[in-house]
């Protein structure tokens, strides 16, 4: 099977908070997606924070690198997800992508708590420092 790319965010807003986004009945993790054909990773990220969190003043603050895991229907598509850092000062969440109905900020020790998929959660622990300082 073939891997996907994938490119998405941690947004944090000045409260400390992150934004994380339901996707179906019970999973959560942070906004992103696949990349359309012809975009680039960062072009990508920002398109899915916008559909999946409504945010759209989002400033860059640094490439988080990427990570592997499973992903897909049935958790069986092998993925390569590249992940950025951003901060904003919105604070209103309106997703306006039907697969990803709702969105929440959580605080930053709450995160990987929250969080569905273990490679997420070993993710954020390894960028939390970075997240911590925007």
């Amino acid at each position: 099977m073939q891997e996907t790319i994938s490119a998405g965010g941690v947004i944090r807003n000045a409260r400390g908070e992150v934004a994380l986004v339901k996707n179906g009945p019970d999973f959560w993790g942070f906004p992103k997606g696949h990349l359309d054909p012809g975009e680039d990773a960062l072009t990508a990220a920002r398109r899915e924070i916008t559909e999946e969190t409504g945010l759209t003043r989002c400033t860059l603050m640094m490439d988080l690198g990427s990570y592997r895991r499973m992903g897909g229907r049935g958790m069986i598509e092998p993925k390569l997800i590249r992940m950025f850092l951003f901060s904003t000062d919105e604070q209103t969440l309106a997703p306006t992508d039907p697969s990803n109905p709702e969105a929440r900020w959580v605080s930053i020790d709450r995160v990987p708590d929250m969080l569905t998929n273990e490679k997420d959660r070993e993710f954020f622990r390894s960028v939390a420092p970075l997240v911590t300082k925007v």
